[in-house]
């Protein structure tokens, strides 16, 4: 599977979030981009160094633990604190692929997955779209406000030119615990498999068993 919609955060989670953004000063974005990135984005982050919005870092991450059919998709091991960015008209992203290796404060880690967290309402900006290019051909994705995407790193992505409104959303990484995207598109099924097999005990128990036993051969903890 190449990628996931997923529900992440409460309406009242998103106004804390928007509310907190809107005290907070931004930068130009290019410094955090890697290699050949930073010559293709325009947008703004926040400014880590002059900002105190750790909370709505830990809203974020703590949302996403709690949901469980992102648990299941991703395995996440790691999961980067969020990075939080603006677009304002005519600010974009060109294509571009994510770094493999990204730095975090302890150590480097590698990048399976990529999320992009949509915060803005749709309909408060046009364009903004991010447009991912799939072997099945490019998946345009604008989402609700606390919606988001889950994607396999690996793809070459870009998000369209915002043409009026603000477009706000957070971006982060997971490092998972699956290595094999097989391997884990295998688990996903099993796992969608037990949840209808509630009734099945016999059937249920083999297909957990199997669940079990691909996890822990796969895993890397």
């Amino acid at each position: 599977m190449d990628y996931q919609i997923l529900s992440i955060l409460e309406t009242s989670e998103v106004d804390r979030i928007l509310a907190e953004l809107g005290r907070q000063p931004f930068l130009d974005g290019r410094p955090t981009a890697l290699g050949g990135a930073r010559g293709v984005k325009k947008n703004l982050q926040l400014d880590r160094a002059a900002t105190t919005a750790t909370g709505i870092d830990q809203l974020v991450l703590s949302a996403l633990r709690r949901n469980q059919t992102f648990q299941a998709f991703a395995f996440p091991k790691r999961v980067m604190p969020p990075m939080f960015n603006r677009y304002e008209p005519g600010m974009e992203y060109g294509a571009h692929v994510d770094g493999s290796i990204m730095p975090t404060a302890t150590e480097p880690m590698r990048t399976d997955l990529a999320i992009t967290l949509f915060l803005s309402p749709p309909d408060s900006y046009e364009g903004g779209e991010l447009i991912l290019q799939l072997p099945s051909g490019d998946e345009e994705v604008k989402l609700a406000s606390g919606e988001a995407v889950v994607y396999s790193a690996k793809y070459i992505h870009r998000v369209g030119p915002v043409r009026s409104g603000v477009r706000l959303a957070a971006v982060t990484w997971v490092q998972s615990a699956v290595r094999d995207e097989r391997i884990r598109a295998i688990l996903y099924d099993l796992h969608l498999a037990l949840r209808t097999l509630g009734e099945h005990e016999e059937a249920a128990l083999l297909v957990s068993k199997s669940y079990h036993n691909l996890l822990r051969l796969a895993s890397e903890l």
